[in-house]
C-alpha cells in the first residue's frame, strides 16, 4: 500500500523554519505548541519531531500583549469624549470590563497541535465544517462572526480534527480582516502538514457593515483560499466546495 497520494504533495515556495523535512516525518507523533509568554502572546512554537525535548520551540506567530491599565485609560477618556460621565454607577466598572474583554478577544487561546504518520495512505478529503468563530474587524473595532470550513488532502502527516478548529480560533484572536483570516489559516496548515492540498472558506457577517453605513444585516460575506490540489485540480476543487454547500462563483 502506498503512503503518498497520486497527486503530488504541495510544498510552500518559502517553508517555514519550523516545519519538518520529509526524511523527519515519518515520526511517530509531531507536536507544535502554542502558548503565551508573560511578555508576549506566543500563538505557535514548534520544533522538530526528532528534538522536541531538546530544542527551545521557535516562534512563529507573535503578538504583544494587551496593556490592559491604558486600555482602561484609553476607555474612560472614550466615554467622556462621548459626553457620558464614567464616574456614574452605571459606568465606574466599564473601563475595567472593556479593557478585560479587548484582551480576551486578542489573546489566543493555548493548545498544543500534534500531528502523526499517514500509515495507511489516506488520500481522500478530510473536511471540518462549520467551525464557529469570531474575529474583531480591524477598522471598526466591532465583532464579525461566522463558520470555517477547512479541508486538506492529506500526505505524510495528519492532524486531530479539533486542532482545525484551534487553528481558525487561534488566528480569529487578533484585530483581522476576513480575506487575511483566511489567509493566515491555510497558509498555517500548508506549512505545518506538508499536504496534498489544503482549502478554507470563511462565511461570516460583520457587525461594521450590519449595524452601521450600508446597514445590511443578514449580509454574508465569503472568502476561500485554495493551495495544491484543491486548486489545481477541478474535480478536487468541485469536491470540496461540494461538501461544504458553498457555491464556487
Amino acid at each position: 500500500m502506498t503512503t503518498v497520494p497520486t497527486h503530488q504533495q504541495w510544498r510552500p515556495t518559502t517553508p517555514s523554519a519550523s516545519a519538518p523535512s520529509a526524511a523527519s516525518s515519518s515520526t511517530a507523533s509531531r507536536s507544535v505548541e502554542v502558548a503565551s509568554l508573560p511578555t508576549e502572546v506566543t500563538s505557535v512554537r514548534a520544533a522538530p519531531p526528532d528534538a522536541l525535548s531538546d530544542a527551545p520551540p521557535q516562534n512563529i506567530d507573535s503578538r504583544p500583549t494587551v496593556d490592559q491599565a491604558a486600555a482602561q485609560r484609553a476607555v474612560t477618556d472614550l466615554l467622556r469624549a462621548l459626553g457620558r460621565d464614567p464616574d456614574s454607577p452605571h459606568l465606574r466598572e466599564t473601563p475595567r470590563r472593556v479593557a478585560a474583554a479587548f484582551a480576551e478577544l486578542l489573546t489566543p487561546e493555548p493548545f498544543t497541535l500534534t500531528t502523526f504518520p499517514n500509515d495507511h495512505g489516506y488520500d481522500e478529503l478530510v473536511l471540518a465544517k462549520n467551525i464557529p468563530f469570531s474575529s474583531l474587524c480591524e477598522h471598526h473595532l466591532l465583532p464579525f462572526s461566522g463558520v470555517a470550513h477547512v479541508g486538506y488532502l492529506p500526505g505524510e502527516r495528519i492532524v486531530g480534527l479539533s486542532k482545525l478548529a484551534r487553528v481558525v480560533r487561534m488566528f480569529a484572536r487578533d484585530l483581522q480582516v476576513q480575506e487575511r483570516l483566511t489567509t493566515q489559516i491555510a497558509d498555517f496548515l500548508a506549512e505545518q502538514l506538508h499536504p496534498v492540498g489544503v482549502g478554507v472558506i470563511l462565511e461570516a457577517e460583520h457587525l461594521c457593515m450590519s449595524l452601521r453605513g450600508v446597514r445590511a444585516p443578514g449580509s454574508r460575506t465569503v472568502t476561500s483560499r485554495l493551495l495544491g490540489a484543491l486548486r489545481d485540480d477541478p474535480c478536487i476543487r468541485q469536491e470540496f466546495f461540494a461538501r461544504t454547500g458553498v457555491t464556487e462563483a
